[in-house]
């Protein structure tokens, strides 16, 4: 079987991905990070969706991005927004997937996979520029320059299968592949046991996901 690695953060989308990766036949490598997050449920939440779908290589990377801060993500001095925002919301984290990818890539080139899935998203899209295709397009052909694989002829392709899907659409695809979506956290402040808030960006985008899926909503709320 070719390995893929995907990327997993324990919401919604990532495990989707996961589902589509092993439908298409890949052996999952699963790599999560620790990265100075609000809360480590999404974590727990990744690892329940990794044992779910048989995932036997899941790793967890653990850096600070709390060091840089600038989001509300990795900075407690910074609100999570409950109201919707114009532009680049606080919840950005700078250069995030670009620094993700890239252990990713790292991640490929020891265990020979030549693929890698993330679960970017630009019709949902919450402003963050890391999420376009234009970005996506760029750091493939980075990989294929900076990497050995690349440039001995094992060409490294980057996964987006939920890139042009709306919430519904990815929540639909989900359950066809037997995701079982209360597992996962979505949430940007969820608490220790995983309940969500309820009134974030993420809990709003998911909350409206499900209505638009006609499926009842499986997420745990505070």
């Amino acid at each position: 079987m070719k390995k893929a690695v995907i990327l997993l953060s324990g919401g919604l989308d990532s495990a989707t991905c996961v589902a589509i990766a092993k439908s298409q036949g890949f052996d999952v490598v699963a790599l999560s990070f620790d990265y100075g997050q609000r809360h480590n449920a999404e974590l727990a939440a990744a690892q329940r969706v990794a044992a779910a779908f048989g995932v036997k290589d899941h790793r967890v990377l653990r850096l600070d991005l709390g060091t840089i801060g600038g989001s509300a993500l990795t900075d407690t001095s910074i609100a999570v927004p409950t109201e919707e925002s114009t532009g680049i919301p606080v919840t950005y984290v700078p250069a995030r997937n670009t620094v993700f990818l890239s252990f990713a890539l790292g991640l490929a080139e020891v265990v020979q996979a030549d693929d890698i899935f993330i679960g970017v998203n630009a019709v949902d899209y919450s402003g963050y520029p890391d999420c376009r295709p234009e970005f996506i397009a760029a750091f493939e052909s980075v990989a294929n320059l900076a990497t050995k694989a690349g440039v001995e002829g094992h060409r490294m392709h980057i996964h987006t299968p939920l890139i042009a899907l709306t919430k519904a659409e990815i929540i639909q695809t989900g359950i066809k592949l037997g995701v079982d979506y209360g597992l996962t956290v979505s949430c940007y402040q969820a608490d220790m046991d995983g309940r969500a808030c309820g009134v974030c960006d993420s809990c709003r985008l998911r909350r409206k996901g499900f209505a638009d899926a006609g499926l009842a909503d499986p997420t745990r709320y505070q």
